[in-house]
């Protein structure tokens, strides 16, 4: 096991993909892809190592980074944020030469979770699953990936989901002016698009009596330096044609995008960093990161938040009731690919074959990328 940015780390590798994977929290990253002399780094590394932080930090904040897996997802009455399977240690069960696997027993909520990344040749693929055993109980979960845009001129980036039928602000304040916290976006604003969304004429400092004159556009970023937004939108169901739900993002010459089947994450929520926090560790420097999470929560709120139910009127569910006799699941497949400097955004991911998704821009331009996409619609 090596140390990779200040964290004891296991290592996968296939011809196109080499990440890491932080024996605390689990989380994956740093990630390189390698497409013939381009190397593409996406994800998020947090501005700090984990030795830089007091004891007294969870290590959620710690070892920041990439992706990982969130039970429950958000805060909890007793136990860390996100919960010990973004906080704790996950042991090695076994590795191959296209597999990782890796398990944790967590002590809050109980069971056992186990984490199999799988990388296939040939594929800049992650193939990433987590399976529950064990658990019995409503619980919210989520899988957390962070992207790192700060390299991007203002409005640079681009970030699209599939069709989405609802999509909202975070209903309460979500960040703070008492802790040093600042947002723009207005609490509980309801939106259709991405790319209008009511602005808040000065930093909220209460979900309340605030006013908007102007709206701004969230599929293009970096933008709105220092603030700290969360919204969610809940994406259209599957049907043969679309088989899947999927997010994307756009970097210059590459695009990065996820799949999953939206009856077992239902939500896609935007977590938009950039500099909003002023407090430790933050102060300010986690610029232009975005989270692109694909959750069953309610927003970002306590798990007994989430189990209030407070979409059910909308058939929007925010926690899946578990059974300890019954395993449950939980695939995502993140990808990459290189795209031409005129690409655009992505406006549609659909099947064109077993092996091969289209990717199609705002410009007409559709490249193929070769997964293995029933991955998340059924057994690979």
């Amino acid at each position: 096991m090596n140390s990779v940015y200040g964290a004891p780390s296991y290592e996968l590798a296939s011809d196109l993909v080499t990440l890491s994977v932080s024996r605390t929290g689990g989380m994956v990253g740093p990630v390189s892809f390698t497409m013939g002399e381009k190397t593409f780094t996406p994800y998020a590394l947090a501005p700090w190592k984990p030795d830089e932080l007091g004891k007294e930090m969870p290590n959620l904040i710690k070892y920041l980074r990439g992706d990982f897996f969130c039970l429950p997802f958000g805060p909890q009455d007793q136990g860390l944020p996100h919960g010990d399977t973004a906080n704790a240690d996950w042991q090695l069960i076994q590795q191959d030469e296209n597999t990782l696997h890796l398990a944790i027993e967590p002590g809050d909520v109980g069971g056992k979770v186990e984490k199999i990344l799988r990388l296939r040749p040939d594929h800049a693929v992650i193939y990433s699953e987590h399976v529950l055993s064990g658990l019995e109980g409503n619980y919210s979960y989520g899988n957390h990936p962070i992207l790192d845009f700060s390299g991007l001129e203002k409005g640079e980036g681009r970030i699209t989901t599939s069709p989405f039928r609802w999509g909202s602000v975070n209903p309460g304040l979500f960040s703070d002016p008492a802790a040093d916290e600042y947002q723009t976006l207005v609490p509980g604003a309801p939106f259709d698009t991405l790319r209008r969304v009511a602005l808040a004429d000065a930093p909220p400092r209460s979900a309340e009596n605030i006013t908007s004159s102007a709206t701004t556009d969230l599929t293009r970023y970096p933008t709105r330096n220092g603030f700290e937004d969360l919204v969610m939108l809940v994406n259209e169901g599957s049907s043969p044609e679309q088989p899947f739900a999927w997010t994307a993002a756009v970097l210059k010459d590459h695009v990065w995008f996820s799949l999953k089947d939206p009856s077992d994450f239902p939500a896609t929520l935007l977590w938009i960093s950039n500099g909003g926090r002023r407090s430790s560790p933050w102060e300010g420097r986690h610029l232009g990161r975005i989270g692109l999470e694909e959750v069953c929560s309610y927003f970002a709120e306590n798990v007994t938040t989430s189990r209030q139910d407070l979409l059910g009127h909308r058939s929007i569910p925010t926690t899946r009731a578990f059974s300890r006799d019954k395993e449950v699941s939980l695939r995502i497949l993140q990808a990459v690919s290189p795209v031409p400097s005129d690409f655009g955004s992505v406006a549609s991911i659909i099947p064109k074959d077993p092996g091969t998704l289209s990717v199609t821009s705002d410009a007409g331009i559709t490249i193929d990328v070769p997964a293995q996409w029933d991955f998340v619609t059924g057994p690979s």
